[in-house]
């Protein structure tokens, strides 16, 4: 296996949702680290929304492995920025056998 080059900083968030006095509740992101990443993309494809066309690219992005529990390791449901880019963190495995690396199956949304 060859060395990766993790050179890409990014933010780990986790959704946060507060009352909105309405009975209904509002939902932001909250930051709980940074990690050292490498990102790489597969192939994307186009699904139609409701009043646009949103283009979908899945991701593989590979960090430092963390123990299970560890605010370090990604969970599914959390997601990875960077300046103007957002990451959902679909499912995360063990790279390698002794769990040096992880790898979060990830895919970023955007309009097309």
């Amino acid at each position: 296996m060859m060395p990766l080059q993790l050179n890409r900083h990014l933010t780990l968030e986790q959704s946060v949702s507060t009352p909105d006095g309405a009975g209904g509740f509002s939902t932001s992101w909250q930051a709980v680290g940074t990690l050292w990443a490498h990102v790489a993309p597969g192939a994307g494809r186009e699904a139609s929304g409701e009043e646009i066309t949103l283009s979908r690219v899945p991701y593989r992005i590979t960090v430092r492995g963390a123990p299970v529990g560890s605010p370090q390791r990604p969970v599914p449901g959390q997601r990875l920025t960077q300046v103007g880019r957002v990451f959902q963190v679909l499912a995360v495995t063990e790279r390698d056998p002794s769990g040096q690396y992880l790898t979060c199956f990830a895919h970023e949304e955007g309009p097309a």
